[in-house]
């Protein structure tokens, strides 16, 4: 019996991740969708969106980011500005009040 609820608890293991990564996944493209952020390819746009925390951790400005989004995308300045908040709202939202200290002011 204890080797029996091992096994299922190894499997909901396995499966949570999986399951929540596909729920942020989906949140980033929906918040994406009410940004009014056009996208065609929804692996490729969910990668994209969680390569903007790496970058920003690595040192990154919010313009750099914004740039580095906009390049192979094809994104205009405002929409990778837009994608890049939206990444990381999503995937690293600690990050918003560093990255953006001057512009998130009431």
């Amino acid at each position: 019996m204890l080797l029996l609820t091992g096994g299922v608890f190894g499997l909901a293991a396995n499966w949570a991740a999986p399951i929540h990564a596909d729920m942020m996944g989906n949140a980033f493209l929906m918040a994406l969708s009410n940004a009014g952020i056009p996208y065609s390819q929804p692996a490729t746009t969910i990668a994209l969106g969680r390569s903007v925390c790496p970058m920003v951790m690595e040192g990154g400005s919010f313009d750099s980011v914004t740039a580095r989004m906009s390049e192979p995308s094809g994104m205009t300045r405002d929409a990778a500005a837009a994608f890049t908040i939206v990444a990381i709202a999503t995937y690293c939202p600690a990050l918003i009040a560093p990255l953006l200290p001057n512009r998130l002011q009431a």
